[in-house]
């Protein structure tokens, strides 16, 4: 209960913070916001207290995390849309399509969700399946490198988005 107060407070210090100056409406709709995202974001997988009390703790690092995540993400939208742009702009176009089966660390439904959602949204790439049980993310990918021939190249963009996520979410 306590942790859902915290989280519910540090909510409400965001929606004050990005709809600055408050006025009564903005106040009310936050509070409503904020009760709302306390709840979809409360750790309600019944794995003890101890879980949630760690989890808790760790919010300020999980956080700057998740802040990190940001510039690191539009980065790699940015270099993959020139990277498509260069594939599909001259007269020649230089595609070679395929799906990649990739390892991923994540085990939670939030972080896989994330991971899936971020790798969709980079241009040239789109989720097609996620393998829960064994860990395996498939993407479809626009331009599929080759190592020394015969090996598909792993996707670098889902790596990088792979470590940051789990920081965030697990």
């Amino acid at each position: 209960m306590i942790s859902a107060i915290i989280l519910f407070v540090l909510w409400y210090f965001v929606w004050i913070m990005l709809s600055w100056p408050l006025v009564g409406h903005e106040a009310l709709t936050g509070v409503v916001v904020s009760a709302f995202v306390t709840f979809m974001t409360l750790d309600l997988d019944g794995k003890g207290e101890a879980r949630k009390k760690r989890k808790l703790l760790s919010i300020p690092g999980r956080l700057a995390w998740a802040l990190y995540y940001i510039p690191v993400f539009l980065w790699e939208c940015v270099k993959a849309n020139f990277d498509v742009a260069f594939r599909v702009l001259p007269p020649k176009v230089h595609i070679r399509p395929g799906t990649l089966k990739i390892k991923t660390l994540l085990k939670t439904d939030i972080g896989l969700t994330f991971l899936a959602n971020s790798v969709t949204l980079t241009p040239g790439t789109t989720t097609v399946d996620v393998d829960k049980e064994n860990g395996y993310i498939y993407v479809h990918w626009l331009y599929v490198r080759e190592k020394h021939g015969k090996v598909p190249a792993k996707l670098d963009v889902v790596t990088k988005f792979d470590r940051i996520i789990k920081k965030i979410f697990e």
